[in-house]
């Protein structure tokens, strides 16, 4: 009964490989992200890449893991979930409305020291922010306004 079970764990281990739940990406779009922007100070670019563009861009890059599943599936529905809230990528479609709504988001999660996710920054250290990156990404997004 025990071999079964196994077998049969390790079958739909191997089976859900094959399911995908990485979503897309590419390339930055030039128009559009605020990302590529030559407008941008380096060391806000370096924050963003860093924090932020992994789970709110379409320039991800998928460490090793995030292509075995189940954990495929925990990471592709974090990205997808953050590219919903605030899309580094998509900056430029935003209206001036929408943008003034995803600063205030923004400056809240970020303070409040919600966002980059401790999960995410268990993994990756470099992407934990100091209070004084916390207040400089805080402060350049609000001179956007």
């Amino acid at each position: 009964m025990k071999k079964k079970i196994i077998l049969a764990v390790a079958v739909v281990l191997v089976a859900i490989q094959f399911v995908p739940a990485i979503p897309e990406t590419g390339p930055e779009p030039r128009e559009t992200s605020l990302l590529v922007r030559e407008d941008i100070p380096a060391e806000i670019k370096s924050i963003l890449a860093e924090a932020c563009a992994d789970c709110h861009s379409q320039g991800v890059s998928w460490p090793w893991y995030a292509h075995v599943a189940p954990v495929s599936f925990f990471v592709g529905h974090h990205v997808k979930e953050g590219r919903e809230h605030f899309n580094l990528s998509e900056w430029g479609n935003y209206d001036a409305e929408k943008k003034a709504h995803k600063i205030e988001e923004l400056e809240e999660m970020v303070s409040e020291k919600e966002m980059p996710l401790e999960s995410y920054t268990w993994m990756h250290r470099d992407a934990q922010l100091s209070d004084t990156q916390r207040e400089t990404l805080i402060a350049y997004f609000k001179g956007l306004e």
